[in-house]
């Protein structure tokens, strides 16, 4: 992987370019996704025949790629990317793969596709997640509408002013959570971090509830495809009832009304997260796969 190189700021006009000819589904296949966690993933990238080949080097798991992105031949730059993993793991694998590469791209005489239900994203109505219509959506509306009744609030889009506040609250959920102790939050707080630190160079909106004036609740998203925004990051103080319903609803209308989906990314497996998703009722999920190469 000599020819690899670090992900950094300055690879985002390229990263844009191949991702605006070749519009992701995926969650991950963004440029801001990739940047805020590419501390934790350690992640390193290459072009390849006009397809943007990258790799991911957790430490908590082997080596592992994403799919190749770009206009060039992605069968092609699968083999490559799959050919650079070698050696680098037991087993090279490609994951985050949706459905329509495994369809398009994927060779079964050479690869296999196994289902990866954990990193699957969940795709709402962006109207629903606006109006909660309907009896599906009961106890979400009056949970919302208890937290309007109960709470003088305002929504307010994120701006220079607002970013030290967004860090305050993660610090203070953080606390709360423990974050030091779970692998995972701890990770999450780094690319938090990395993306507020550098939001002015970034394409995402955020938006945030304030309460009394001090920032309750944020959310930071962009837009995935010409149809769908992705939400990256969701945070609310615990301890106020009904704000998550809230800061979900308003960053919906405010930012993503325009657009017919919302990706709320996956569950990863948790089964809190799993029920928390699943009971805002999702239009449809991105399937994704591991790709490996079968062995000779």
């Amino acid at each position: 992987m000599n020819d690899f190189k670090l992900l950094t700021l300055k690879d985002k006009e390229v990263f844009d370019e191949f991702l605006a000819q070749d519009p992701p589904r995926t969650s991950e296949l963004t440029f801001t996704n990739l940047f805020m966690w590419r501390v934790c993933n350690d992640s390193v990238w290459k072009m390849e025949g006009d397809c943007i080949l990258v790799i991911l080097r957790p430490e908590t798991e082997p080596p592992f790629g994403l799919p190749p992105f770009g206009p060039g031949d992605k069968a092609s730059a699968l083999r490559t990317l799959s050919e650079n993993l070698t050696g680098t793991s037991t087993e090279p694998r490609i994951a985050r793969v949706d459905r329509n590469f495994v369809e398009r791209y994927v060779d079964p005489d050479e690869y296999r596709a196994i289902a990866d239900r954990n990193h699957s994203d969940y795709v709402y109505l962006s109207e629903d997640l606006i109006n909660l219509p309907g009896n599906r959506y009961h106890r979400k509306k009056n949970h919302l509408n208890k937290f309007v009744k109960n709470y003088e609030f305002e929504y307010r889009r994120l701006d220079e002013e607002l970013v030290k506040s967004f860090m305050e609250l993660q610090e203070d959920w953080c606390e709360l959570k423990d974050c030091e102790s779970n692998q995972d939050l701890s990770d999450e707080n780094v690319a938090v971090y990395e993306a507020l630190k550098h939001y002015k160079s970034l394409d995402y909106r955020g938006g945030a509830i304030l309460i009394d004036s001090k920032v309750e609740a944020f959310a930071l998203g962009e837009e995935l495809n010409r149809d769908t925004a992705v939400i990256h990051i969701e945070k609310a103080n615990p301890e106020i009832p009904g704000l998550y319903v809230a800061i979900n609803q308003r960053f919906c209308a405010a930012e993503w009304a325009h657009l017919t989906y919302v990706n709320r990314e996956q569950d990863l497996g948790v089964p809190g997260l799993r029920k928390a998703k699943e009971s805002y009722n999702p239009n449809h999920m991105v399937d994704k796969f591991v790709v490996a190469p079968r062995r000779s």
